[in-house]
């Protein structure tokens, strides 16, 4: 499951901090588009803040500043305690064959986008892979899938089948929920504890920017329930 990791991409976590970015990672605004059901189907690409070669951005959900730290984290007296689990992601999954391709699923990242549930849900498709239309949805909204929640595996090989990102980081917005999702980290973005932990590489992360998750530094859907916006 580990994606090589670039050089000098990362994300460091501080201690009731912001996340310290790193390595000229591109920064981009990317929404959640539905279909006319209100289904997630498909991600729309936004401009792209200027480059840069570090930047701090708010985990606390207070900044004026959004998406960037201003302190504020010190006066509303943050706490960022990182709770999620450090295992690998296949010793948290559970795992649910299909006759053509097979699906690992880690319920406690769950981001609330949604891509699992057009064309009847990814844990009933998995089970129809045989079918090539099925398959095709299965494979691309897992692939959608922000947080690395969902993984679709390929029988034949073994092997994930993931969509190819190059290392960036995207912020997401629900504008179908009325409100600003996490933080994505995309192509293999290492992602260090503020005790120095390396959290395990994988393609696809979302990280809490709203500072109400219960699994922290991940998402675990607190911004809709929240109705968290960058812009406030």
């Amino acid at each position: 499951m580990d994606s090589e990791k670039p050089a000098g991409a990362q994300v460091r976590i501080t201690s009731n901090g912001p996340y310290l970015v790193a390595g000229k990672l591109p920064l981009r605004k990317q929404t959640i588009g539905t279909n006319t059901e209100g289904e997630s189907v498909e991600w729309v690409a936004a401009v792209p803040y200027p480059e840069q070669m570090q930047y701090a951005l708010c985990r606390c959900g207070h900044s004026g500043n959004k998406p960037f730290c201003d302190g504020s984290h010190a006066r509303v007296g943050f706490d960022g305690t990182e709770t999620a689990s450090r295992r690998p992601y296949l010793e948290q999954a559970q795992r649910i064959p299909g006759p053509a391709m097979s699906l690992t699923d880690v319920e406690a990242l769950c981001a609330s986008a949604r891509f699992c549930d057009p064309h009847g849900k990814v844990w009933h498709l998995v089970r129809e892979s045989q079918v090539p239309a099925a398959r095709a949805h299965f494979a691309r909204q897992c692939g959608d899938c922000p947080s690395g929640r969902l993984v679709a595996w390929a029988n034949a090989t073994g092997q994930p089948v993931e969509p190819q990102y190059a290392p960036s980081v995207v912020l997401i917005e629900d504008p179908a929920m009325a409100c600003s999702g996490p933080i994505g980290l995309r192509g293999g973005v290492q992602l260090i504890g503020a005790d120095g932990f390396e959290y395990e590489v994988r393609n696809r992360m979302t990280l809490c920017r709203c500072g109400a998750s219960r699994n922290k530094p991940f998402c675990d859907g607190s911004h809709v329930s929240t109705g968290f916006s960058d812009e406030r």
